[in-house]
């Protein structure tokens, strides 16, 4: 199973089971700053961590495309490394019990330890992109890329739409969970026993927690967006995570190779230092209200899984070699439109 911080592995078991926890420790790189560790005590480090374990082991369930690749690097010998997940968010104040747009989950992020890391205006989709880079291991722990979603930069039709949808939103994190976030984000740490209790409640905020959508309203979102769309059926699930891969064009031919669903380019920053390309959203089946009240069916785009190379650079500020932890806004608007089917 490979490094076994026994903070790490004891919350991952508990949020998800035994024989998921070493099938995730199998596939998943855990860095080796992770090596030293305080019994009975969870720093905002490990927390993040097993957050992120616990999020790319709930896409894989979700993403067989990108479960074949990872199972295929594992039968190697070799690991993935998470560079980043991302998820959507709606900036609208009609979203009932739920914070607004990403205030849902800078919430938890920051007492987790994670800090804004950039800002990207994604005009062409309406939306706003955020990173979030942890401090005390931002080239080794995955980032969080939050974007919120600007239902005012669309029709009325829409908006309303997005307002039916959005309202019956419920909160997943319980008054004890907000108080131990409080509690992690004054103290950096957690008693084990609480950061039990914590991490599920973490892991079900990454998830939909609106009532099923109306067709009729699906088909309007759809219309004008195809990422509110998306989150009218996933909410705030994982839209993706991410392998950080040394050379992406080798993994790119290997993956054209086998006929798998790729993106057609790759797309790099202006810098020329990040690199990105995906596979396309796998599609699952979604349930909606139809116009008669009946619960139907559709086929509709779920999450997927990207790839990125990140190349190092001199910080003129700090005198050292870098990496380059940044984002791009045309790439990522780009890689989203992987779930515009």
């Amino acid at each position: 199973m490979g490094l076994q911080n026994s903070n790490l592995t004891n919350l991952v078991e508990k949020t998800i089971g035994i024989d998921a926890c070493a099938w995730v420790l199998k596939l998943m790189t855990v860095p080796s700053s992770f090596a030293v560790w305080e019994d009975e005590w969870v720093s905002r480090k490990e927390m993040a961590q097993a957050l992120n374990m616990v999020l790319f082991y709930d896409l894989l369930q979700r993403v067989p495309s990108g479960r074949q690749y990872t199972e295929e690097v594992a039968a190697r010998g070799d690991k993935v490394f998470h560079d980043h997940g991302a998820l959507r968010t709606v900036r609208w104040l009609e979203n009932g019990a739920l914070p607004p747009g990403e205030a849902a989950f800078t919430r938890i992020l920051e007492p987790l330890g994670y800090r804004l890391n950039g800002k990207f205006p994604l005009d062409r989709l309406g939306m706003t992109g955020r990173s979030y880079a942890h401090q005390d291991g931002p080239d080794e722990i995955a980032q969080f890329f939050v974007s919120e979603m600007h239902p005012e930069r669309f029709s009325p039709q829409f908006q309303a739409a997005v307002t039916r949808v959005a309202s019956t939103s419920k909160d997943p994190l319980s008054p004890k969970a907000q108080f131990l976030l409080h509690e992690l984000k004054r103290d950096g740490r957690l008693g084990f026993v609480n950061a039990i209790d914590l991490l599920p409640e973490l892991k079900a905020c990454f998830a939909r927690q609106h009532a099923l959508p109306s067709l009729a309203d699906y088909e309007t979102l759809l219309a004008e967006s195809a990422e509110m769309a998306w989150i009218a059926t996933e909410g705030n699930m994982f839209n993706h995570v991410t392998d950080r891969v040394d050379d992406l064009l080798r993994v790119t031919q290997e993956q054209n190779a086998l006929q798998r669903p790729m993106k057609p380019t790759i797309e790099v920053s202006k810098s020329g230092r990040i690199k990105q390309t995906a596979f396309k959203a796998d599609m699952v089946l979604r349930q909606f209200v139809g116009s008669d009240g009946q619960v139907v069916e559709r086929a509709v785009p779920g999450s997927f899984y990207e790839f990125i190379t990140r190349e190092h650079y001199i910080d003129s500020v700090a005198a050292a070699r870098t990496l380059d932890l940044g984002f791009d806004a045309a790439n990522a608007q780009a890689i989203f439109k992987m779930t515009a089917a």
